[in-house]
C-alpha cells in the first residue's frame, strides 16, 4: 500500500484542518487504517484510527470531542478532520495502513505516509 498525506500547515489555537491521506495498491475498503503524530523530541503517538468500512472509530484520550477520522472508500481516501486545535497538537501526522494487531501501536503498521507538518500558534 503507497500512502500519500496532505493538509497541513499553520494555524492559530481554536482553529480547524482537514489532513487527507490517499492510498492506492490494494482494495482500500479492506483494511484499517490510523492517523499518529510525532512532536518534535517526543514519541510518536496514537491519534485515531478507523476500520475499513468506516464503521467502527476508535480516538486517543487527547483528540477525542475535538478530531474526527472519516473514509471516503470510493476515493480510497481517509480524512482527520482536527477542530478546536490547541499548541500541544503542534507535530508532524502521519497515516498509516492494516495494522496487524492492535489500532493504536504504531508498530502493528507496515505501510506509512511521508507526513505532513500541523503547527498550532498559541
Amino acid at each position: 500500500v503507497q500512502l500519500q498525506a496532505s493538509g497541513g500547515g499553520f494555524v492559530q489555537a481554536g482553529g480547524r484542518l482537514r489532513l487527507s491521506c490517499a492510498a492506492s495498491g490494494r482494495t482500500f475498503s479492506s483494511y484499517v487504517m490510523g492517523w499518529f503524530r510525532q512532536a518534535p523530541g517526543k514519541r510518536r503517538e496514537f491519534v485515531a484510527a478507523i476500520s475499513g468500512s468506516g464503521i467502527s472509530t476508535y480516538y486517543a484520550d487527547s483528540v477525542k470531542g475535538r478530531f474526527t477520522i472519516s473514509r471516503d472508500n470510493a476515493k480510497s481516501t481517509v480524512y482527520l478532520q482536527m477542530n478546536s486545535l490547541k499548541p500541544e497538537d503542534t507535530a508532524v501526522y502521519s497515516c498509516a495502513a492494516d495494522p496487524q494487531g492492535a489500532w493504536y501501536v504504531a508498530d502493528e503498521y507496515d505501510s506509512w505516509g511521508q507526513g505532513t507538518l500541523v503547527t498550532v500558534s498559541s
